[in-house]
């Protein structure tokens, strides 16, 4: 029980290493910037595929990773209605900072809820290393995630400190989600495949609405390819570490 609050709380807290370089950035192109959300991308894609979507596919059938990725892909889909979306790169220096600022949280919000609800489930399933695997792969995409959160705070004349502050907090929302996955399929273990699923569905949600269209929009679309590739090949060499 111990070893697993530690995973979950290494795997959130990521962000914060992320956001720590902030720090000493004044600035950032729009090529390093598509190169680090390309890699996440790739990170991502590969977490799904060749990890949660095949431990969920161990534990029960087709219908159920279907009806799981589905409704993960559907609720992001509504909640991205629900709460205004942030482009990173696109924001009017005009805006009433308090506002964007609430705004660019609730947006990180719909990414971290399902990935800490993964980390959760995964470390409660009986599938072999699964739970070391989800909280790295979910840690290792949080690093750029959380760099690209104080970033955009930083550009919008926050101050540094401040922004790192923002990105901590956005890393304790998908801790306490991941305590939420952790307990909830603790009581109810047949959930786990779900849960899998679901966090498949979201993440894959996320690379083709949000990151990958993200990355072609500069002229840095081989580059882009390429980091996708590296990511892909860094989180499958993950996986196979540890199996």
């Amino acid at each position: 029980m111990e070893w697993n609050m530690w995973v979950m709380v290494v795997s959130a807290l990521a962000t914060s290493l992320g956001a720590i370089p902030v720090l000493f950035i004044r600035g950032i192109s729009h090529r390093r910037m598509d190169s680090i959300l390309a890699y996440t991308a790739g990170i991502m894609v590969a977490a799904s595929t060749y990890g949660l979507i095949p431990a969920s596919l161990k534990l029960t059938n087709l219908y159920v990773l279907c009806f799981g990725v589905l409704i993960g892909a559907l609720l992001l889909n509504l909640l991205e209605y629900i709460i205004p979306h942030i482009d990173f790169d696109h924001q009017r220096s005009d805006v009433v900072l308090p506002q964007q600022s609430l705004m660019l949280i609730a947006a990180m919000t719909l990414h971290n809820i399902p990935e800490g609800l993964s980390v959760g489930a995964s470390l409660v399933s009986e599938v072999e290393n699964l739970g070391i695997v989800v909280a790295l792969s979910m840690g290792l995409q949080n690093v750029p995630e959380g760099f690209l959160v104080a970033l955009f705070l930083v550009n919008q004349d926050v101050h540094k400190l401040f922004a790192i502050m923002m990105a901590v907090f956005t890393g304790l929302i998908e801790y306490f989600a991941s305590l939420v996955g952790f307990y909830l399929v603790q009581v109810s273990l047949f959930l786990v495949p779900y849960g899998l699923a679901f966090a498949a569905g979201a993440m894959l949600f996320i690379v083709y609405k949000e990151l990958i269209p993200e990355t072609h929009g500069h002229g840095y679309e081989r580059l882009a390819t390429f980091s996708f590739l590296l990511g892909l090949l860094s989180m499958i060499g993950v996986v196979e570490w540890f199996r």
